[in-house]
């Protein structure tokens, strides 16, 4: 029987390559965003990054561009409150989104930055692909369910990133993915493989770079 949301598998030598290169050239912060009306030309295309407050997006970043201090990581959910924006060279725009669910900040802070967050969701032409960050201890949460729910809406193809997997036993780890895989069927809009990662460990992170590689 053909298991629904396999883990994506490692990439062919070719495919591998073309990752390590567009991640071995400069990548570099370009601006960050308060309002849809500051974002940067839509003139190539682009990949975001989504998560939970402390899912451990900017670790992921920083080790998917090897470079350590690239995305802001913070002990203290919440506090990226724009979108961020990231150049590569001859390569996609990378944008680290803002954070969703708990933070340490004011309600009225944390809905303006979310109207943001959907905002561009919603309405970014070049987007190619939404990269939806899990926590592997955690799975996914009703929080993350209203934001697969707003990209289903927009026809935003997303792909589901787990991370931190290297803090969770084999065992616990496949009673996570079942539960996501679930959630996952329910989602016209997610593609159908998975990404299991850990920054910390390295595991994971070439397969990311040759699928963002090979986006057009």
């Amino acid at each position: 029987m053909e298991l629904n949301f396999p883990l994506a598998e490692a990439p062919d030598d070719f495919s591998r390559e073309r990752g390590r290169k567009l991640f071995a050239a400069p990548v570099e912060f370009l601006k960050g965003v308060v309002a849809m009306k500051g974002l940067p030309p839509a003139d190539r295309i682009e990949v975001c990054f989504a998560g939970r407050s402390n899912v451990g997006k900017s670790s992921l970043i920083n080790a998917l561009t090897n470079r350590r201090n690239l995305a802001r990581a913070s002990n203290t959910p919440g506090r990226t409150q724009e979108i961020n924006y990231f150049t590569t060279q001859d390569g996609p725009y990378l944008v680290d989104l803002p954070g969703y669910g708990f933070a340490q900040a004011p309600v009225a802070v944390v809905a303006k930055w979310q109207a943001l967050l959907k905002d561009y969701l919603s309405g970014r032409a070049t987007l190619r692909r939404a990269f939806v960050l899990i926590d592997t201890r955690h799975g996914v949460k009703a929080v993350d369910e209203e934001i697969l729910t707003l990209l289903d809406r927009a026809a935003v193809p997303f792909q589901v990133v787990m991370t931190k997997a290297d803090k969770v036993s084999a065992k616990d780890c496949e009673k996570v993915l079942d539960q996501v895989r679930k959630a996952l069927a329910k989602h016209p809009a997610a593609f159908p493989e998975i990404v299991l990662t850990s920054s910390e460990k390295g595991d994971g992170i070439e397969t990311l770079r040759a699928i963002i590689a090979g986006l057009e």
